[in-house]
């Protein structure tokens, strides 16, 4: 009989260590879907992405400025033109999300880490709360460019470069998004003037490298 209990005693502990480990796993599945939790993991990519441009920039100009070779100048060029880009999309991206909970916004964290903080309910919100987060992005394109020109100088090719790089990050955004902002200001269906965005996504590239690519030469010269 007293074997018989002990069983009975033990099938129900190991009932209440299932129990007790299930609700453990729903709850840390529930805790990694929350939008905060989502959140810190896209600024964790995005800072480790930020720091990986930046070592790669810092290391190339290094040995650019040690070594006076060609491929070491070129290849500070090539890390310093897309620490700057990359750089400047990040802070761009950072600040819609800003104007967006400022504007309280209605929007969701989304589950997949990429570059994009949010997705925007059309149906929730309204034209001003769109041109506020809209807004917001430009905002921040122009703090990296002030914060950068001071803090990384333009006195050898690499660090003309990525001064050019934040400069075309900022054109190119200005003429994707510019338009958007305009015709939504007179009254257009947000929604239905970033459907346009396409269509003019390779001319806005091509007016960017360019102004990218001449602004190197002029920084550098």
């Amino acid at each position: 009989m007293s074997s018989e209990s002990e069983s009975i005693k033990g099938a129900l502990s190991a009932s209440d260590d299932n129990k007790a480990r299930a609700k453990t796993e729903a709850d840390m599945e529930a805790l990694s879907r929350s939008p905060g939790i989502r959140l810190a993991k896209l600024m964790g990519v995005h800072l480790l992405t930020a720091l990986l441009v930046l070592s790669l920039f810092a290391a190339a100009v290094s040995w650019s400025v040690v070594s006076g070779l060609g491929i070491a100048s070129a290849l500070s060029v090539a890390t310093g033109a897309l620490a700057g880009i990359t750089l400047s999309t990040l802070v761009h991206e950072w600040f819609h999300y800003a104007g967006a909970r400022y504007a309280a916004a209605s929007f969701t964290v989304p589950k997949k880490l990429g570059l994009f903080l949010y997705d925007w309910h059309f149906e929730k919100n309204d034209q001003h709360q769109f041109l506020v987060m809209s807004v917001a992005g430009s905002v921040g394109g122009f703090l990296s460019l002030l914060f950068l020109w001071h803090a990384v100088p333009a006195d050898n090719w690499g660090g003309a470069a990525l001064r050019a790089g934040v400069i075309a990050s900022i054109v190119f955004a200005a003429l994707v998004e510019w338009p958007v902002v305009r015709q939504v200001r007179q009254g257009a269906d947000p929604m239905m003037e970033l459907a346009n965005i396409p269509g003019r996504l390779r001319r806005c590239f091509i007016i960017a490298s360019a102004v990218g690519i001449l602004a190197t030469v002029y920084f550098g010269a």
